[in-house]
């Protein structure tokens, strides 16, 4: 492959989890499993919402893209990696890669984004109950998401075009099990100024200013909730809100504690474990966050079912 005169690679390779041979087989069963199950989740979260009209509220219309980003975001990474585990070809075209870094950052980016609304609809149901329906309309809810996507597409593509500017002339093996951003600038020979320049202006503050909106937003609602004097209230508050400070916590623990670190030239089992966390366990986890400790999802589920039950 010819670009800018310099003759480059056309395929990179992904480097496998760091386990042992013997052990194969029985990780290979552990992450199917793992992705059968985000799949199947996220789909009955999304199923539910759509089906049951009680379900129509802004909060179950932002869960309801959230658990669409968490199929999509495991979808980018899984299958690949699954193929890789059964058939021990690593090797991806470099079209391919760049496609795969490009949903990656959109649908990370736009799992940001997701909870951030998802706190600020939790800040006015509590905070301004008198307002909520007025601020939290159907319009501002769409609007909100449509930013969302826009603002991660828009993200995605310029990070893409950039590293498609670069050139990739003798190593070719990727130390992650994706297409990692960071691991693909570790093998540019060409300049990586402004892509570094762009995660640190643009990137930072993706991760940063939405994480402090989400410690605003909830500092609000303790606050409120201790002014509140009934028990039952107070409980029925953190119940609500336990389930999107168990994502939160999840997605950003891992994703801060694995790019705010500095980078390694080795693939360790503590970084493989990091990002199995953010791109696999936390979208498998999520369905299971928001319905078990939810009584409207699983009386929702009830219905549907007992509706599909009477019509058969």
């Amino acid at each position: 492959m010819i670009k800018n005169n310099q003759t480059v690679i056309s395929q990179f390779l992904l480097l496998s989890l760091p386990i042992a041979p013997e052990h194969q087989h029985l990780f290979y069963a552990l992450f199917l499993a793992m992705y059968l199950t985000t799949v199947l989740g996220n789909l009955i979260i999304i199923i539910l919402i759509i089906l049951d009209s009680n379900l129509h509220t802004p909060m179950y219309y932002f869960l309801s893209n959230l658990s669409f980003s968490d199929l999509c975001f495991s979808t980018v990474t899984m299958p690949k990696l699954l193929q890789s585990m059964q058939n021990q070809d690593t090797s991806i075209s470099y079209a391919g890669c760049l496609t795969q870094m490009y949903f990656l950052n959109l649908f990370a980016g736009l799992e940001i984004f997701l909870i951030v609304v998802m706190a600020y609809d939790r800040y006015v149901a509590i905070c301004l109950p008198l307002h909520y329906s007025s601020i939290m309309s159907p319009k501002l809810c769409v609007c909100l998401v449509l930013l969302s996507w826009v603002i991660t597409m828009l993200y995605s593509l310029l990070h893409t075009l950039l590293l498609d500017t670069l050139s990739f002339c003798e190593d070719n093996v990727i130390r992650h099990f994706f297409c990692d951003i960071s691991a693909l600038l570790m093998l540019a020979c060409s300049d990586i100024y402004i892509n570094e320049q762009l995660i640190l202006f643009l990137g930072g503050p993706l991760i940063v200013i939405p994480f402090l909106l989400i410690v605003v937003s909830y500092v609000q609602i303790v606050s409120s909730i201790l002014k509140v004097s009934s028990t039952r209230a107070i409980h029925k508050v953190f119940s609500t809100c336990g389930s999107h400070l168990s994502v939160v916590s999840l997605f950003y623990g891992t994703v801060i504690g694995l790019y705010l670190c500095p980078p390694a030239n080795t693939f360790t089992v503590k970084e493989a474990s990091m990002a199995m966390m953010y791109t696999v366990v936390t979208p498998m986890l999520n369905p299971f966050i928001y319905s078990l400790r939810n009584r409207d999802i699983n009386e929702a589920l009830v219905r549907v079912l007992l509706k599909k039950k009477i019509s058969l």
